[in-house]
């Protein structure tokens, strides 16, 4: 955007006429704004500059709400993850970014968003306060002095209140304590674009539509009692150009929709795909009770195809009609075995009350290793959507790869463990190196029994870390002798991750080794700076998060 100013002397009363001519390169228009009086300096730097932050800012903001969508488009992402012969390691490393993505094009709305809004501000004011008598079709107001409402003005308020609401639910706080309260307001983006269709309507910018009768720079002549049509005169002394006529200003044509209208019409498609692939009916085969509040559920859809790493979005009308929660396939269907399972904790209102629903009130005294509870569910209905693809799918193509998973983050690679002990074929994978941090001891009781058959198994190519951060005892010491093969593999305190990979880097010189976390920030942010700083030379390290889009 371009801002050019040209002043001429008028023979009416000795007041400047100034002409800032605003150029919008991206649309191919001319905005003419005309202001009189001693002040036009003053006006032509505050409308100039306001005009072009203003034009500026609303091109980012559409290019970021068309941007935004696209990361949610889960099936779509799936679909390109899961193309081998489209998508190479680095394809699906940058899929793996699809969250960081939707998250840095939001917060790119609310800062252009913030400058749109301060621009237009000072606009508003500088148009009421530079009212024209000899222009009226470019004022805003009725009067100088009037600031008056107007639909891009009362849209753009409500907009900004969506996105304020949008952006303070987003908080880790808030979306962590409270995932509702983050979900329905997260949910309100349908009317954001809704009303951001309206708020194109009617803008303050206008163009000429009568650039050869009327040329920017043009002295004005009096205008004939007969018609519209202004008289011809002479040249003026200083040789500028008579105008035929005046000008005539329209509203320039919105551009918003242009943006916006494909990426829409792409996620609305897609979610209407994934709502008649989700009312197929799900049968709970049973449900499973384990220790620290985890409960394992077994279900059971039609045609239901699922990679180890994927996850789902589990919807109960019983608990709460709109929203959907993520959570991690631990047992995916294969060939002999068609039920498909997931581990979730109890933490927050939803899986509280949908615990209630699947299983009685626990009585005082309980067991500590799992309890089975086989019974129908009627009552409890649940939906799944999905699957959806993840980083961990890509852990059997590393010829090495390193899972760390910390609490209940050992539920991506719980499908990985079980696909190597079932023997799953066709896989890259030659070496696994697997590390489970914990607080609680009898967290390990979750997948037990998985990982003493498959230590049993792939012993040669399996190298299984556990530690426990509060040191509370050992496996050995628990009255279950079929977990003893666990003791020694069990470790008290927290891993040094530096000398971890530097002795994965000394036994796999000169390979690319694939790492992926998924548990608490702090040990993601740990390996995250040893894999770019390289521990060990001659060892690559790609380290890959596990996130939910």
């Amino acid at each position: 955007m371009v801002v050019s100013a040209r002043s001429w002397l008028a023979n009416e009363g000795g007041k400047h006429i100034v002409l800032v001519n605003v150029v919008d390169a991206s649309l191919g228009m001319t905005f003419l704004i005309y202001s009189t009086g001693p002040q036009y300096y003053y006006l032509h730097k505050m409308l100039g500059l306001g005009l072009c932050i203003s034009r500026a800012s609303a091109s980012a903001l559409n290019l970021n709400c068309s941007l935004v969508l696209l990361p949610m488009c889960r099936s779509l992402l799936t679909f390109v993850r899961g193309t081998h012969k489209v998508s190479s390691r680095k394809m699906r490393r940058l899929l793996n970014k699809s969250k960081t993505f939707h998250v840095a094009c939001g917060v790119a709305i609310c800062i252009f968003s913030v400058l749109h809004v301060s621009a237009h501000l000072v606009n508003v004011v500088n148009f009421s306060a530079s009212y024209s008598d000899e222009f009226p079709a470019l004022n805003l107001a009725r009067y100088r002095g009037e600031v008056r409402d107007s639909i891009p003005g009362v849209t753009g308020l409500l907009l900004v209140l969506i996105l304020f609401l949008m952006f303070i639910s987003s908080l880790h706080c808030i979306r962590a304590s409270y995932y509702e309260i983050f979900w329905y307001t997260h949910n309100l983006f349908i009317v954001f674009y809704a009303i951001l269709m309206m708020h194109i309507v009617g803008g303050a910018l206008k163009y000429q539509t009568n650039m050869e009768a009327h040329p920017p720079g043009c002295l004005r002549s009096n205008q004939s009692s007969t018609g519209h049509q202004l008289q011809e005169q002479e040249p003026a002394e200083d040789g500028g150009p008579r105008c035929g006529e005046e000008p005539h200003f329209q509203h320039h044509y919105p551009q918003t929709w242009l943006w916006v209208s494909a990426p829409l019409c792409l996620y609305c498609a897609e979610r209407v795909y994934r709502y008649i692939r989700s009312i197929d009916p799900v049968t709970i085969v049973a449900v499973v009770q384990h220790p620290c509040n985890v409960m394992e559920l077994r279900m059971l859809k039609r045609n239901f195809k699922a990679r180890p790493g994927q996850y789902i979005l589990l919807n109960c009308p019983g608990v709460s009609s709109f929203e959907n929660h993520p959570f991690t396939l631990t047992t995916c269907p294969f060939e002999n075995k068609q039920t498909f399972g997931i581990h979730l904790r109890v933490v927050g209102d939803w899986t509280d009350r949908f615990t209630q629903l699947l299983l009685p009130p626990p009585k005082l005294g309980l067991e500590i290793l799992p309890m089975v509870q086989q019974r129908r569910y009627p009552k409890c209905v649940i939906f799944v959507d999905g699957p959806f693809g993840s980083a961990s799918e890509d852990v059997f193509n590393y010829d090495v790869s390193l899972c760390v998973a910390g609490g209940i983050g050992v539920t991506p690679f719980a499908c990985v463990l079980r696909a190597l002990l079932d023997g799953w074929t066709g896989v890259k994978l030659r070496r696994l190196y697997f590390v489970w941090v914990c607080r609680e001891l009898q967290s390990f009781y979750w997948f037990a029994d998985l990982l003493c058959a498959l230590h049993q198994k792939v012993r040669r190519n399996y190298f299984l870390f556990l530690y426990n951060n509060l040191g509370l005892a050992t496996l050995g010491k628990q009255k279950e002798e079929k977990y003893q093969v666990l003791t020694p593999r069990l470790q008290i305190g927290r891993p040094r991750w530096k000398l971890l990979l530097s002795d994965i880097g000394r036994a796999n010189t000169g390979k690319r080794v694939g790492v992926f976390c998924c548990g608490p920030k702090g040990i993601s942010r740990t390996l995250h700076r040893l894999c770019n700083s390289n521990p060990h030379t001659g060892t690559t390290f790609e380290f890959n998060k596990e996130t939910f889009s």
